[in-house]
């Protein structure tokens, strides 16, 4: 019976210290510069409103050393959008509800983006773990990343953690298709551990361990248009996790969910286990 009570306890004392997600929402102006695109400008903007969501309820970190963070102007403080990083706002983005509503004009031939986004959110309460991925072009040292690409080209991805755990990165395209890169597509568990502080580098069977050589892919980035914009994710957790579920279209092509199923799948795991990470790095891919 003791241990009964004891069980009984913990389940109930768990609700206590889950976070409560909170619904938030924001609006952001941007004015873009000549070399900016409509696509990247809506990018820039619907960021940037998320951005002042989640400074507007959970608040943003602000130092002695970095103090502008907040301006002061006529008596009022006003945030300044260029020096805030999302780990410096007090909360992280989990769901957007709805679809961004975009307004867009010109004004004096520059181009003004204009949106409100609703989503759900939760406050950041403790240290995220401190992982780093770069995405990396025609070049498997850190010194080859980009965000530029040109079709073409070799995409590979170096990974670092201090601590082990599960690993998960997808590419969604223009056609809003989401691929899974990894878990690689002949792995069957649906699952990739990485060993804490070692460095992987991804796509790439020279850099991969012996014993994982025969299942790895390796990616060429290709465009059908003058250019095209690719969003990759990273998805890391000290829990496991399985990757979405998916299905194989093409023998040359990674296993494949449609998008709103893949952010379906993401949201669920990032409502689960809250110290699951998220990095989400945007590419271009031109035409030669």
């Amino acid at each position: 019976m003791k241990h009964i009570l004891l069980l009984l306890s913990v389940l109930f004392a768990l609700p206590v210290f889950s976070q409560k997600m909170k619904t938030v929402e924001g609006e952001y102006t941007y004015h873009a510069p000549e070399n900016v695109t409509l696509e990247e400008a809506k990018r820039i903007a619907l960021d940037r409103a998320k951005i002042q969501a989640l400074a507007d309820v959970f608040g943003t970190i602000v130092s002695q050393t970095n103090a502008t963070h907040v301006q002061n102007r006529n008596g009022s403080s006003d945030i300044d959008f260029l020096s805030i990083g999302g780990s410096e706002v007090k909360g992280e983005w989990i769901e957007t509800v709805g679809e961004p509503q975009y307004d867009i004009s010109y004004e004096q031939g520059m181009l003004v983006v204009k949106v409100s986004v609703k989503g759900k959110a939760r406050e950041i309460v403790s240290a995220q773990i401190d992982i780093k991925a770069k995405v990396l072009r025609n070049g498997t040292e850190d010194k080859f990343e980009s965000d530029g690409f040109r079709d073409g080209d070799d995409l590979y991805l170096s990974f670092v953690s201090p601590v082990s755990g599960y690993l998960a990165v997808y590419l969604v395209d223009a056609e809003q298709k989401a691929y899974c890169l990894l878990p690689y597509r002949s792995q069957t568990d649906g699952i990739y551990k990485v060993e804490a502080n070692r460095r992987y580098v991804f796509f790439n069977i020279k850099e991969a361990p012996p014993q994982e050589r025969q299942y790895v892919d390796e990616y060429v980035m290709t465009c059908s248009r003058s250019s095209e914009y690719n969003q990759i994710y990273v998805i890391f957790s000290p829990q496991p996790f399985a990757k979405a579920v998916d299905s194989s279209s093409s023998e040359t092509l990674p296993r494949e969910l449609g998008l709103e199923d893949f952010q379906k799948w993401l949201v669920n795991i990032r409502r689960k286990d809250y110290r699951t990470i998220l990095i989400n790095k945007q590419i271009i891919i031109n035409m030669k």
